[in-house]
């Protein structure tokens, strides 16, 4: 314990003292003091005890698209915990294939009387969409922040992260291997994240390799989310010779390694694979895969202090949060391959 109180005690600037009173639950510290040792308690990632939780602030709406994808059940993680450690309740609603639609759950959320909603990569994303349907939201009194696709049209606060980046450090890398001939496997191209995603290969093409925008298009193939999107995809790109895939997911990822494996092509010796989300367990694939990691924790938090903010009374102006992507380098990327005699 007497770490745990050093640590505290430095995070809210109070004497140890002072931080074993306010736990003890002893009279003769000032509420301010209190409330700054509790907050260091909750920045420091320790449960408060059982006599020092407020009572629940009320209900918090989480909608993700599914949770087949192990990104979601990450970020699912992060604010949950956030919500639960400044007393709110999350209730997680999860949108399944010939389930509830993502107004079918907000209706359900609204008519629940949740505090406040918090969406990740849902319609907002998609620049097809009606957004409406957030200003009816905002006229129910409902303040909601959005994870993941930001569009002008919302008046509300975002948080993504800096997908043109993500790509320029994949592409960074797998250039200072020597791979020339460089794939984009995305999602549809309707969703800002596969937009900022292309914009920022098409810069980094130009840049490291100065190969021109219609060039550079030829090497993005566009399919779905999933492992069989991503096998799909890396198969129309491994056909027009890249010897290097970007996926737009780890899923994705994983469904290119297979198609180069049915192609006979080993990775990463002959086909070097990158993903994005740095999912839990991708590490331990075969071979662990080089990937763009999504800093989940900081995002997650990010949009809940947000969401706290906008519950509060304290909105701040509708913007965006962009958040810089982290490359981990892994096993399934190498040297590009020598040319075929």
């Amino acid at each position: 314990m007497t770490a745990r109180l050093a640590d505290i005690a430095a995070q809210a600037g109070v004497s140890e003292a002072t931080v074993s009173r306010v736990l003890n639950g002893k009279p003769g510290v000032a509420s301010a003091t209190r409330d700054s040792v509790l907050t260091a308690l909750d920045l420091l990632g320790y449960e408060r005890p059982a006599r020092l939780r407020e009572r629940s602030a009320g209900l918090v709406g989480l909608i993700t698209p599914e949770l087949e994808n192990p990104i979601f059940p990450a970020f699912a993680q992060v604010i949950c915990q956030a919500l639960t450690r400044q007393g709110y309740t999350p209730v997680l609603a999860t949108q399944t294939p010939g389930g509830s639609t993502e107004d079918e759950l907000t209706e359900m959320l609204v008519e629940r009387g949740v505090s406040g909603i918090l969406f990740i990569s849902g319609l907002h994303a998609d620049t097809t969409a009606d957004m409406g349907r957030y200003e009816r939201l905002r006229g129910h009194g409902v303040p909601f922040v959005l994870i993941n696709g930001w569009s002008p049209r919302v008046r509300a606060p975002f948080v993504s992260p800096d997908d043109r980046a993500a790509v320029r450090l994949a592409l960074t890398h797998l250039v200072s291997l020597g791979h020339r001939r460089i794939g984009l496997a995305l999602g549809p191209a309707r969703f800002v994240p596969v937009q900022r995603k292309i914009e920022g290969f098409l810069a980094g093409m130009a840049a490291e390799l100065g190969l021109g925008e219609d060039a550079a298009r030829g090497l993005v193939a566009h399919s779905l989310y999933t492992l069989e999107g991503g096998q799909a995809a890396a198969g129309e790109l491994l056909a027009r010779g890249c010897t290097a895939i970007i996926c737009a997911s780890d899923m994705m990822a994983l469904g290119a390694i297979r198609a180069a494996r049915q192609r006979g092509l080993s990775v990463p010796e002959r086909c070097s694979v990158i993903g994005f989300d740095d999912s839990p367990l991708i590490a331990f694939t075969d071979p662990p895969l080089t990937t763009i990691r999504q800093p989940v924790p900081a995002m997650g938090q990010a949009a809940v202090r947000a969401l706290l903010e906008e519950i509060g009374g304290t909105p701040a102006p509708p913007s965006e949060f962009v958040f810089l992507p982290e490359l981990v380098v892994r096993g399934s990327t190498a040297a590009a391959p020598p040319p075929a005699a």
